[in-house]
């Protein structure tokens, strides 16, 4: 790709996928023109620490602008959301200001929370898929926690976490231990008691793409902490104030955090490409999405129908570089190559000193080990030094300081869709 005729590619979505396109297609010479909603990328691994006051939505966001900015010309950002694709024409149409020529396009939109239908669902549960979700369910919890601190001595708080997933786990996890180390420090009028940590998992276990052993342990470390981890059960319901499961029992619910699955925008639905399960759009093992030679589609938001990959950073980030080699290949007249992912390690935190990582060749590493290898490569992954620095200074409070600091960071509480913490239990007891 020489800068005369260097072809034009729009990179829809700044995610791992999207991210990775754009800068091994900038480094080849290519121009790019990123088209995102929001004016940051997120780094999504650490917004249950967003959730949860460990981490401000800046350690975990990095302006797009700026990233552009380090391209020296090859990158352009645009903010925008896209609301359909002329492929005759070979534009995107977006919501602001002119439509986007393309030579070649890349859709790495990424996805949001999968509701799968469940009644109440999508009106009372609140997911941490974005920065502003994630600030969302932090002042809930907080708003919820200072309504506890002057109630009646029988009343109690119950959170319930849906989904036994990565995102789930670290949740409950995290939740648990604000409850027994920092609810004594910072409010001391609340017996840790009156906090109920819930895990719900319509399967047998905990993190099923892990081995057996990592998954047993996941679960005594949740248990050791207090959490009611239910697995075989499924949710049939969400209602103000609890959830109802398929086998007809209820249990309360003041704040239902749904981490149960992904799922493709509905936006994406307008844009004409073919959608396979979970809304995802269908391509080719080259990443070309079906029916099209110069789109291709990446990350979550995609599925190789025959070869379905994990909706994990991994294979989003060997997704993007694999459809930015495809590009540079196709305008060169060059073959192309098939994804074939190379598999190197996944790993989900439980809390301070406990975590379990899965790498190749079956080693598995658990606790301290584990728990020091997830904050190291969370911390190098983070965009930008600032980033780093804060994220650090952040997570050593949180998890070095506990239980002697209890500053967690909040903002502006926030009040439930019900108003009020719901009555309690009859058969409550708090001693």
């Amino acid at each position: 790709m020489g800068p005369v005729s260097a072809p034009h590619i729009v990179v829809v979505g700044a995610g791992f996928a999207g991210l990775n396109a754009t800068n091994d297609l900038a480094a080849a010479g290519a121009r790019v023109t990123l088209v995102d909603r929001h004016p940051y990328t997120t780094f999504q691994p650490l917004l249950y620490q967003v959730a949860t006051g460990g981490l401000n939505p800046g350690d975990v966001t990095f302006s797009l602008r700026a990233l552009a900015a380090k391209k020296k010309g090859r990158v352009r950002f645009r903010r925008a959301n896209v609301t359909g694709i002329d492929t005759e024409n070979k534009k995107v149409l977006v919501d602001q200001g002119s439509s986007i020529d393309y030579d070649y396009l890349v859709l790495a939109q990424g996805v949001g929370a999968n509701f799968f239908g469940i009644p109440g669902a999508s009106e009372y549960a609140r997911s941490i898929y974005t920065r502003a979700e994630a600030l969302e369910v932090r002042d809930l919890m907080f708003g919820l926690l200072e309504k506890l601190a002057v109630a009646p001595a029988n009343q109690d708080l119950s959170v319930v976490v849906v989904g036994g997933g990565a995102t789930g786990v670290e949740m409950a996890g995290t939740l648990a231990e604000m409850r027994s180390q920092g609810l004594p420090v910072a409010y001391p009028e609340v017996n840790p008691a009156r906090v109920r940590v819930m895990l719900v998992e319509m399967g047998p276990v905990l993190l099923s793409p892990f081995k057996e052993d990592l998954q047993r342990y996941t679960l005594r470390q949740l248990q050791k902490r207090g959490v009611d981890v239910r697995l075989d059960t499924a949710i049939a319901e969400v209602c103000p104030g609890e959830v109802e499961f398929s086998d007809g029992t209820k249990e309360k619910a003041d704040l239902v955090v749904w981490a149960a699955g992904i799922g493709g925008h509905d936006l994406v639905k307008k844009w004409g490409m073919p959608q396979g399960r979970g809304g995802r759009i269908v391509t080719e093992p080259t990443l070309q999405v079906k029916g099209f030679t110069d789109i291709f589609a990446v990350g979550d938001a995609a599925i190789i129908e025959q070869d379905p990959l994990p909706q994990l950073a991994q294979p989003a980030i060997q997704e993007g570089k694999l459809a930015a080699h495809n590009i540079r290949a196709l305008d060169h007249g060059q073959p192309l190559k098939t994804m074939e992912y190379h598999d190197r390690g996944t790993m989900a935190t439980i809390g301070r000193s406990s975590a379990v990582v899965q790498l190749p060749g079956g080693i598995n590493v658990t606790g301290l080990p584990a728990w020091g290898m997830w904050v190291a490569l969370h911390l190098a992954e983070l965009l930008g030094g600032r980033n780093r620095i804060q994220a650090m200074i952040n997570l050593g409070f949180r998890y070095l300081l506990y239980p002697k600091s209890a500053n967690a960071i909040v903002g502006d509480l926030a009040d439930s869709k019900t108003g009020e913490l719901p009555a309690p239990r009859p058969d409550a007891d708090h001693t």
